[in-house]
């Protein structure tokens, strides 16, 4: 996935870096995820805005081996080919993300965003789910 976002931001001319940002609500949501964790265990002050490229990475990356390791559980049980398994996880993972976040208040509604963008970003997902479901299959 984030090979996939590397190659996009080239091919669009954007940066692909976490920056520190100027307010929270300019902060990727994995970092703005880990804020409200911080806070609702009472540790928000130790959370500040210079961590944000570190807990951004940290979060996504910990996000997706945590859901590799599910998909590996249901998989073995399951049993599916790593095409439609791989479509199917990338994309359910696609729709977690905006059933955790919008109710959160970090992301909008996927309808109010512009359609090339969700289907950008459901395109990460996919990729990731075909990577999770074919690494399972070979290993």
């Amino acid at each position: 996935m984030t090979t996939a976002q590397l190659v996009a931001a080239k091919l669009r001319d954007k940066p692909f870096e976490t920056k520190v940002p100027r307010t929270w609500a300019d902060a990727p949501a994995p970092a703005q995820v880990a804020k409200r964790a911080a806070e609702a265990l009472g540790e928000g002050r130790r959370v500040t805005k210079r961590d944000v490229p570190l807990v951004t990475n940290a979060v996504h990356w910990s996000y997706g081996v945590l859901l590799g390791v599910g998909y590996a559980f249901a998989a073995r049980l399951l049993q599916p080919d790593p095409l439609r398994g791989g479509i199917g996880f990338g994309a359910g993972v696609w729709s977690a993300s905006y059933a955790e976040l919008v109710p959160l208040g970090i992301y909008e509604a996927p309808w109010h965003y512009p359609p090339q963008e969700i289907a950008l970003d459901l395109g990460y997902h996919l990729v990731y789910g075909l990577a999770v479901a074919e690494a399972f299959d070979r290993f």
